[in-house]
């Protein structure tokens, strides 16, 4: 079966989650014999291609990749449909003739793929990693930092998000702003600054043309619960499977260890939606001897809250250890005694939570749906009450109370689906897709 897997970004030197991913699925696909093609893009930001399209290869695999500098988003419309893209996407599944297309993420090809996919007559699927298809920031984040339930009637919250989001840190006239203004411009866009009306236009059009493309799925992969009934409850009616990422990792007990303090670790990005800042504050109230912290991440992501943790971080038993090869992720997780993800948006199966479980490291993460639903209490881990940080210390406490108790959890932490199990089920899936459609 040759496969054209379509992600917004897939290079090297680049582990997000969704590009991890779709490097997992060419790469086993081709283990069990298929053709798997992945069709990727050039960020704007990025420098650009010598050509529109360029073809070269990783781990042996074929890669085509889209120069978007070429089509840069010249508007909030452009983000999830660019006409100008059809030609090209045309031009690429001409070139490929693939059996089924398997869209791993929108984003950088827009619903122009869907309607070049429909028009050719190919079976075509997905793999939903975030809520792009009916949140207009991706994450389900308000704009007052709570949980959004999707868009409201009139996108008034989706305008809020595009003009006044900033959680709770902004002060009380931005909050008085904020639920006064969306709903008046939400509903009589003339009423808003002439600069906002192309942006108030493409967000109240955005739900139900995505809605309506998606329509050309066969039908769609979830890796989490959380994320499966989401979709069901927005207006996109998609068949939906759950499937859980798979990990492979060297699943070999937890080294013994005695005495010193507990060691945690965060993996991650230093960025404010992770929360490191959160677990530095609930160390501050533990015992100096109790606690240490490893922290994994980038400081050049975000140089500023790099600074804020740093500054933080002061006093505390904490070492910040920078980034390592992905290689090396089962001998730095063996060191650490608790794994914490404090993160204060919704996050989706992230791989370092199933990664920590599968080495038998506890957990200790934040009461996120897309986290909790692999935390079983007391069992391989905790969760806590996101953005709390008297919650967050509760449950460090609870650690330097009983000092066997790291150990005790890992005992019963486990996470045993393999990416082979995965993609043996995602050829299955294809398999259904295929032959739905050969009998409509």
């Amino acid at each position: 079966m040759r496969v054209a897997l379509y992600v917004h970004c897939y290079f090297p030197d680049h582990f997000y989650g969704t590009e991890s991913y779709t490097r997992t699925v060419a790469r086993e696909l081709k283990a069990l014999g298929h053709e798997p093609v992945v069709v990727t893009a050039t960020f704007p930001s990025e420098p650009a291609q010598g050509a529109l399209v360029e073809r070269d290869s990783f781990d042996g695999i074929p890669v085509i990749r889209i120069d978007r500098n070429v089509h840069p988003n010249a508007a909030l419309r452009d983000t999830f449909h660019l006409p100008a893209l059809r030609f090209i996407h045309e031009r690429i599944l001409r070139d490929i003739r693939p059996d089924i297309v398997h869209v791993c993420h929108l984003i950088n090809h827009t619903t122009a793929l869907l309607e070049v996919t429909g028009r050719l007559g190919l079976p075509t699927v997905a793999t939903f990693t975030d809520f792009f298809g009916f949140c207009f920031n991706n994450k389900l984040d308000a704009a007052d930092g709570s949980l959004c339930a999707g868009p409201d009637a009139d996108r008034a919250n989706c305008v809020a998000c595009a003009f006044f989001a900033g959680g709770k840190d902004k002060g009380p006239v931005q909050g008085l702003l904020r639920a006064v203004v969306p709903p008046v411009v939400a509903r009589a866009p003339r009423l808003a600054p002439a600069d906002w009306r192309g942006t108030i236009a493409a967000l109240k059009e955005r739900p139900g043309h995505l809605a309506a493309a998606y329509s050309a799925y066969a039908g769609a992969l979830t890796p989490t619960r959380f994320m499966l009934e989401s979709y069901r409850r927005s207006d996109i009616r998609v068949p939906l499977d759950l499937c859980r990422f798979g990990i492979d990792i060297d699943r070999a007990p937890k080294p013994e260890r005695t005495g010193g303090p507990l060691r945690l670790g965060f993996i991650g990005q230093l960025a404010p939606h992770k929360g490191l800042h959160l677990l530095l504050e609930a160390m501050k109230s533990a015992p100096a001897d109790a606690l240490s912290l490893d922290i994994y991440g980038d400081e050049r992501m975000d140089p500023a809250y790099a600074g804020e943790v740093r500054a933080a971080a002061a006093g505390l038993q904490v070492a910040f250890r920078g980034t390592f090869p992905v290689e090396r992720m089962a001998a730095v997780l063996a060191e650490i005694d608790v794994l914490v993800i404090p993160s204060v948006w919704v996050e989706n199966s992230p791989l370092i939570l199933l990664q920590a479980l599968a080495t038998h490291t506890p957990v200790l993460v934040s009461d996120v749906e897309g986290m909790s639903e692999f935390v079983e209490n007391g069992v391989n881990g905790f969760t806590f009450t996101k953005g709390s940080v008297k919650a967050l210390y509760g449950r460090l406490e609870a650690f330097t109370r009983d000092p066997g108790l790291a150990r005790t959890l890992s005992a019963g932490t486990r996470y045993d689906r393999t990416s082979r199990h995965m993609v043996e089920d995602v050829v299955a899936f294809y398999d259904r897709a295929r032959q739905s459609g050969a009998s409509a």
